[in-house]
């Protein structure tokens, strides 16, 4: 029995999982009117409405069609108002466009391959309002489809990246690059916010999805798929005329930054530095821990989204299997050597507990950390605080 630094907290069903009301009231409402996770780029006017018509109906599961449907009445409308301003206003266009883009986000929650395939469908639309939004901006963003190089198995052949490069860089002007690595339902196009501060900095962003989500090409139920991705990834990296390569962060987000551990030790000659936030590494898939899972801060069930992921037969296969599958501890992986790393969350963060950061301080090289006392997964909102001036510091340290 580990003696988690939850606490009692550990076996407490958070308030917010009995239904969508109470989802609303306790733990999205007060964000959305600061216009902060999980709406990104969404406001409060927008998505109120939504939960009221949500909670007088009694739609509680967020994995449903039903669910779903509730929002794409507002998108549909906020794309169309969009598309009518893009001729004379640009700016108002790209916002509404942003706009649109987080409620098809949330609309598509908590995974794109639940239900009957209508939350992929709108994904699929999400990406093509997303980019033709980001076409607007002063230094666009685009898609950018790669082959996969080091491609075996089950792996498809092909590798989906957003890229944005900041103004002025060129092949005798090359830019460092920001590898960004998304999680379990934050997707490409849920990172406008991250990559106005890479661009700020003259850094290049080159986004990929994780194994098991979206339209990562990587085989899910094959625990070295990633060093594949990731090495196909820098490879492409290594080749484009106005990268430093001798200039590339990773940087993980929730279930992305497990993978973000993971690269800077199998690729550790070929990063800088990697940011593991709110990650998990062995315990996030112990049996104890998983037994508990669905009742913590997640939105919803966690479990389901995990099965989808992971791509085991069930819940019971997944908590059976996946450490040994998947643990970084018992594969020896966090014993080799690594590049720098940064390890970034909350202690109570009930999703990947803070004992996966700090287990890792007993195997491979020092590593660096800033945790959040009593804070949530990913230790927001004040985390950001500490990866940006990280991040500055070690490009700094490669110029």
């Amino acid at each position: 029995m580990t003696n988690w630094i939850l606490g009692e907290k550990f076996t407490e069903k958070y308030s917010h999982l009995s239904g969508v009301k109470a989802l609303w009231e306790t733990k999205w409402k007060f964000p959305a009117t600061k216009g902060v996770y999980p709406f990104h780029d969404g406001k409060y006017e927008d998505f109120a409405p939504i939960f009221e018509k949500l909670i007088a109906d009694n739609v509680n599961d967020g994995y449903s069609d039903k669910y779903t449907e509730y929002f794409l009445p507002t998108a549909e409308r906020l794309t169309d108002e969009a598309l009518s301003a893009q001729g004379s206003d640009r700016a108002k266009a790209a916002d509404l466009f942003k706009r649109a883009c987080a409620v098809y986000r949330i609309s598509r929650f908590p995974s794109v391959d639940a239900g009957s395939g209508l939350k992929r469908k709108i994904y699929e639309t999400q990406k093509q309002v997303y980019l033709r939004g980001a076409s607007l901006w002063d230094t666009p963003l685009k898609e950018v489809i790669i082959p996969h190089t080091a491609a075996e198995g089950e792996d498809e052949k092909e590798i989906p990246l957003y890229v944005r490069l900041p103004a002025g860089a060129s092949k005798d002007k090359k830019v460092p690059v920001v590898l960004l690595i998304t999680g379990l339902d934050g997707h490409r196009p849920d990172n406008s916010a991250r990559t106005d501060e890479f661009t700020a900095r003259g850094w290049a962003t080159v986004i990929t999805e994780i194994p098991g989500t979206a339209d990562c090409p990587a085989a899910r139920r094959d625990p070295k798929s990633p060093d594949r991705l990731f090495t196909a990834i820098l490879d492409w990296i290594n080749r484009q005329p106005n990268f430093d390569s001798q200039k590339i962060l990773a940087w993980g987000l929730s279930a992305g930054g497990y993978y973000a551990i993971r690269v800077a030790h199998t690729h550790h000659t070929r990063l800088l530095g990697s940011i593991g936030q709110g990650a998990g590494t062995h315990l996030f898939l112990s049996r104890e821990w998983l037994d508990q899972v669905d009742n913590h801060e997640y939105p919803f069930i966690l479990s389901h989204a995990y099965v989808l992921k992971y791509g085991y037969k069930d819940w019971e296969d997944l908590k059976q299997n996946a450490q040994k599958d998947f643990s970084l501890v018992e594969s020896g992986i966090v014993d080799g050597p690594s590049c720098r790393l940064l390890l970034v969350n909350g202690t109570w963060d009930g999703l990947m507990p803070i004992e996966d950061s700090i287990l890792l301080f007993s195997h491979g090289r020092p590593k660096e950390a800033r945790f959040y006392e009593k804070m949530l997964h990913m230790g927001y909102p004040p985390a950001n605080e500490s990866i940006y001036p990280w991040m500055e510091s070690v490009m700094a340290t490669a110029s």
